[in-house]
């Protein structure tokens, strides 16, 4: 059963675009770009996503 994770090495400010990536097995700089777009138009469309994944999605444990 696949877990979403914040990522300890795919991270750039918290991980969470790296723990997306890895869960939904899609390129890392692609999310950041959609995060970085939805930030455009006033911030709050790209800004709460991104804060409330922050504080929910833990950090991926150790190997």
């Amino acid at each position: 059963m696949k877990h979403l994770y914040r990522s300890r090495d795919n991270r750039k400010i918290a991980g969470v675009c790296g723990g997306l990536g890895e869960y939904f097995d899609i390129d890392p700089t692609l999310l950041r770009i959609i995060f970085v777009i939805l930030l455009l138009p006033g911030g709050l469309p790209g800004f709460i996503p991104y804060i409330i994944l922050w504080v929910l999605t833990p950090l991926k444990p150790r190997s």
